[in-house]
């Protein structure tokens, strides 16, 4: 998510622009909260870029990815004969930073033994390097990113206090993506407006009404790099980049060819002495059918049952029309067929 630019124009979203803002020019550690894909990075880039160190490196690292071992030499450098395989002296992150920004996402993930030479980095800015004697003295501005709750982490003893209070001078806790409701459509329409640059098309012709009730309405636990994903995804999918994007792909795992995919056919229960029962479609709603009073039309009463199927089954799809097909055992262009013959389509290419 480095790439992409901060948009937003929600409450909360400027609200985290400020503080970042007002962070920004001092040399003061900062650390950074929030979940998955809320862009954590582009946060740190704000620190620094706004900050008199501007025109100095900005290093990353990504603790997560790295053994402590590694992570350590990557952080401090190594001196050549070290360990086995190291012929050379290697410049760690802290020295490449220096004058800069270190942005350390993952923090949580870290060691004792290296959140104890963070501590000193912090408190003295030296360190020295794996194998060395020597005190190196560097002046870096420390920017640390986690998803976890580092003072209950802390409390559990799996992070130092001391180290989180010398880390948190200041805190950002960037707001789940689900709490910035007004911002979906306009991150939407962003992605959808580079993504479309990005295929050669002309221009992007919009969202159908139910595609942004499901942009709206969806929770978005992977946040802004979940939406970027299933935007760009729907419109490289979307057969027709003229029309409205009507069918967002969210899951694309999402198949009837899946390893260990069972497709479970919907059933409608009939108690001939009670009238109806309801009976569950994929463990989710119910539908109930009620025998009529004879005579009636059975060509009306079959029609009521499938369109209250169809309806039902494009809700608990999120409206996505080639999941609810499967939800009926039906071929997509069946289930389109249908819906054309009950009328559900807004219109002609705009699906229910």
């Amino acid at each position: 998510m480095a790439t992409e630019s901060l948009l937003g124009a929600s409450n909360a979203f400027l609200e985290i622009i400020e503080q970042t803002s007002r962070l920004a020019p001092l040399r003061k550690p900062v650390l950074i909260i929030g979940e998955r894909g809320t862009g954590k990075e582009l946060i740190a880039h704000r620190l620094h870029y706004l900050s008199p160190r501007w025109d100095q490196s900005f290093v990353t690292i990504n603790c997560a990815t790295l053994s402590e071992s590694l992570l350590e030499t990557e952080l401090f450098g190594h001196e050549a004969g070290s360990f086995t395989g190291a012929a050379k002296r290697h410049q760690g992150r802290f020295e490449r930073a220096d004058g800069g920004t270190l942005f350390l996402d993952e923090l949580a993930t870290t060691s004792a033994r290296v959140q104890e030479k963070l501590l000193r980095v912090i408190e003295y800015g030296e360190f020295e390097r794996v194998g060395g004697a020597k005190a190196l003295s560097v002046d870096v501005r420390l920017v640390c990113a986690t998803n976890e709750d580092l003072p209950a982490l802390a409390d559990r003893g799996g992070f130092r206090h001391d180290l989180l209070d010398r880390l948190a001078f200041d805190v950002i806790t960037l707001p789940p993506l689900r709490e910035r409701r007004d911002d979906i459509m306009l991150l939407a329409e962003h992605f959808a407006h580079g993504m479309t640059r990005e295929l050669g098309y002309d221009l992007f012709a919009g969202f159908s009404r139910q595609a942004k009730a499901l942009l709206h309405d969806y929770d978005w636990p992977g946040n802004v790099r979940e939406l970027k994903n299933v935007i760009e995804r729907s419109i490289y999918r979307q057969a027709n980049p003229r029309l409205a994007l009507a069918e967002l792909v969210i899951n694309p795992f999402d198949s009837p060819w899946r390893p260990g995919a069972r497709r479970t056919a919907p059933a409608i229960g009939i108690d001939t002495e009670r009238g109806a029962r309801e009976q569950d479609i994929d463990t989710n709603e119910a539908v109930s059918v009620t025998l009529p009073t004879l005579p009636c039309d059975l060509k009306t009463q079959v029609a009521s049952v499938e369109i209250d199927l169809l309806k039902q089954a494009m809700r608990q799809s999120q409206y996505n029309q080639r999941k609810a097909a499967q939800l009926l055992t039906l071929s997509y262009h069946q289930f389109r067929g249908m819906l054309r013959k009950y009328q559900l389509l807004d219109g002609e290419n705009d699906p229910v």
